[in-house]
């Protein structure tokens, strides 16, 4: 579906590659500025009927948007500049401090098309000879494109949920399977996965193999049978992908022991071995060589009298001794609303009234607004007069959905000096406060801590949203004592939140686990900028059990009379 993020970013990458050309610095800055101007109308796509009417975007600009519409997606203009720059330049582009502008001139001046051709300029002296280009910095970046390998030993989950997707699209496809489901790292939601399992049940895997090999996106076959195929994928991404393919009643044995985890997996061979039993792919097998199978998970671990065991938790094997018959993890139908979105007000793609919609067909019962505050200029944030502005809209919006509860929010960035964004006079009046760190992250831990500790003793503020600032594979983090924020938090009354973008997860099931002994709340937000975004909820609900939380543990599982009462209650507090 078209939304205006979509069209952003095509005006960004077109830009993008002309800097990398090197084009009239004209023609690149009227595509940012078209970016900027549509970043900045606070209608959704839907909304706009001529995009030559909003300022910032002529008419030449307007054609290609156009164009890129009605092609569903299609751009000429961009298919040309992708042939015309070296394929090679564009992943130079994730080494940090190399911008466009940048590459575009060693790209220009040298002839750097590809990192090799980079390491070889950066070796002889030609890079730190440009103007602009420090021995430091070529330091850096060597050492930065050295450890750009073909292919990670693993990939970011986020990089992997698409591929993912596309298979279990295409497995259902297939008439002949009967069941199938991940295995693996993937299954448990490791946050970083290095190749992707599949247990296929089916009576007939000839005709199964036959189509796993017809999948469009193989660049390799390593292994073709009757019980299991292996590829190479390259889609997006290099991956190998495993396809176990066993009779009907063989699948939850085979699906568990494929989960693993490996320490798991000893653990409950050595629980079958004290019933004189054995344990493997098949079945559970009694002494006389009986192969007893079963319909479900559940059943497998009611027979070893262990109640059921989630994938994201089988890690170690002492979740074996932990878990008990009363033990409760928190269940996606659990959740009555979502705390964090952003729409067309600031960075989102869609309109307050398409966020709304959305969460009502998600059954939600209260939804907050967060938009960005002013601080983050780059997503177009919000200033004091337009919250006001969209805080009208808002009541209009109750007024007309009756079905749910629409809280205004803001997500306010902690800025660097340790101060807020906005001023109490103001935070009083929004239904919802988030306070993050988007700046500034190579502060030490005294002055990240500061920062939070400026915004958890606030009254208005309710949550500190992504904790520890990470992206998975991409960014560690700024300098957080979390065992002190969880602390703090505790004091203050302040929610902590379970960030569900697959980016991000933060907090990890460590810190959601000291979280719940200090019963400090956590809320699971999606962070959608997107209506489809909505849907990571399922994957926070899941990073919400590796962290053994129960529904008990998560704020935005309240009915709506208790959630509000938390927030009257932190400002009760002061």
């Amino acid at each position: 579906m078209m939304n205006k993020k979509k069209i952003i970013n095509l005006l960004e990458t077109i830009a993008l590659y002309m800097e990398l050309k090197g084009e009239n610095p004209f023609k690149i800055s009227a595509f940012r500025k078209a970016a900027l101007a549509l970043e900045q109308d606070e209608r959704s796509f839907s909304e706009i009927e001529d995009f030559t009417k909003i300022s910032g975007i002529g008419k030449s600009t307007a054609v290609i948007i156009q164009n890129f519409i009605e092609t569903g997606g299609e751009s000429e203009e961009l298919d040309l500049l992708k042939k015309e720059v070296p394929e090679g330049l564009v992943p130079l582009l994730k080494v940090p401090g190399l911008g466009g502008k940048k590459l575009s001139r060693l790209y220009q001046e040298l002839g750097v098309v590809d990192k090799d051709s980079l390491l070889a300029k950066a070796e002889d002296g030609s890079i730190s000879a440009l103007k602009g280009f420090g021995q430091k910095s070529v330091d850096k970046m060597v050492e930065a494109v050295q450890e750009m390998g073909d292919r990670p030993d693993r990939y970011p989950l986020n990089d992997v949920l698409p591929v993912a997707k596309k298979l279990e699209d295409y497995l259902a496809g297939i008439k002949e399977i009967e069941r199938f489901s991940h295995a693996g790292s993937f299954r448990r939601l490791r946050e970083t996965v290095k190749d992707l399992d599949f247990v296929i049940a089916t009576s007939n895997p000839e005709a199964v193999a036959k189509q796993l090999l017809a999948i469009e996106t193989i660049d390799q076959v390593i292994a073709a049978g009757d019980t299991k195929v292996s590829v190479e994928l390259d889609d997006g991404i290099k991956i190998s992908v495993d396809f176990r393919m066993v009779a009907p009643g063989e699948f939850v044995s085979t699906l568990h022991h494929f989960t693993g985890s490996k320490n798991h997996n000893i653990r409950m061979r050595q629980i079958a071995k004290q019933q004189s039993e054995k344990i493997n792919e098949y079945g559970v097998e009694d002494e006389a060589g009986n192969v007893k199978q079963f319909d479900s998970e559940e059943a497998f671990f009611k027979h070893f009298n262990i109640p059921f065991l989630p994938p994201e938790v089988r890690r170690d094997g002492t979740e074996i001794d932990r878990i008990s018959k009363d033990t409760a993890f928190v269940q996606l139908a659990d959740i009555k609303g979502d705390l964090h979105m952003h729409t067309t007000w600031s960075d989102g793609a869609y309109s307050l009234s398409e966020m709304v919609e959305a969460c009502i067909a998600k059954g939600y019962e209260y939804m907050v607004i967060t938009d960005h505050g002013q601080f983050l200029k780059v997503a177009n944030g919000l200033t004091e007069e337009r919250i006001r502005k969209q805080q009208e809209e808002i009541r209009a919006l109750n007024a007309q959905y009756a079905e749910i509860e629409i809280l205004s929010g803001i997500e306010m960035d902690i800025l660097p000096d340790g101060s807020l964004d906005f001023d109490d006079s103001l935070l009083q009046d929004l239904d919802f406060v988030i306070a993050s760190i988007h700046s500034s992250f190579s502060q030490s831990e005294e002055e990240i801590m500061k920062r939070l500790r400026t915004a958890c003793e606030n009254p208005y503020v309710h949550l500190v949203a992504h904790p520890t600032g990470r992206v998975i594979g991409r960014r560690d983090g700024y300098n957080v004592n979390v065992e002190a924020l969880i602390e703090l938090a505790a004091e203050t009354g302040t929610a902590l939140e379970l960030n569900a973008n697959p980016q991000r997860l933060d907090l990890t099931a460590k810190y959601l686990e000291l979280a719940k002994e200090r019963d400090v709340p956590i809320a699971i937000n999606t962070d959608a900028h997107d209506t489809k975004h909505l849907d990571f909820m399922e994957i926070g609900v899941r990073a919400a059990t590796k962290g053994w939380l129960a529904k008990e543990n998560v704020l935005n599982t309240r009915s709506k009379a208790d959630f509000l009462a938390f927030i009257k209650n932190k400002r009760s507090a002061k």
